[in-house]
């Protein structure tokens, strides 16, 4: 990895959680790296190949390679929460989306949301459960990201705190663990 962020890599995950810490997955850094729609991305994760993919240029920027890697990690978690688990999750942004919430925790989930339609939560449509995924994976790499600030994160703090709240009950029951 380059300038030897492997070990500042293990660093994070140890703060995280033992259970983050022990999903099964690899890291690499790739240069011009595109995502699903052949546009420049920083980061991806391959739940099959078990590979997280970074962007070689977050290696000179620790707090974003941090952050973006964390987002990362948190779909092998999000894989591993289960159903009953990723329908809480779901329940949660549901209420936030018929306050008419405004704000994410991350551009991933940010862009996914300003999609959706009334139509796409009802129907629980393939545009709705992958901001769902998006929005746990950018909440959990604020909770365990431990900056104060971010550009990203524009949800209001009651909000914010409901995500954490349950983010880290989740964990603390060994939600990663199914």
């Amino acid at each position: 990895m380059p300038g030897g962020r492997a070990r500042e890599l293990l660093a994070i995950l140890r703060r995280v959680s033992p259970e983050l810490r022990a999903l099964p997955f690899r890291v690499r850094f790739v240069t011009d790296l595109e995502g699903k729609l052949g546009k420049p991305v920083h980061a991806g994760a391959n739940i099959r190949t078990r590979e997280v993919l970074l962007d070689a240029e977050l290696a000179g920027d620790g707090r974003e390679l941090a952050r973006i890697f964390l987002h990362e990690a948190f779909h092998f978690a999000w894989v591993r929460l289960g159903n009953p688990r990723r329908r809480e999750y779901e329940t949660l942004l549901q209420a936030e989306f018929r306050a008419r919430a405004r704000g994410e925790m991350g551009w991933s989930a940010e862009v996914r949301k300003r999609g959706l339609a009334a139509r796409d939560l009802a129907e629980r449509t393939r545009k709705w459960r992958e901001y769902v995924c998006e929005s746990f994976c950018d909440t959990g790499a604020w909770v365990y990201g431990r900056y104060l600030r971010h550009g990203e994160w524009t949800l209001a703090g009651g909000r914010r705190k409901r995500r954490a709240e349950w983010l880290v009950r989740i964990i603390e029951e060994g939600g990663f663990l199914v």
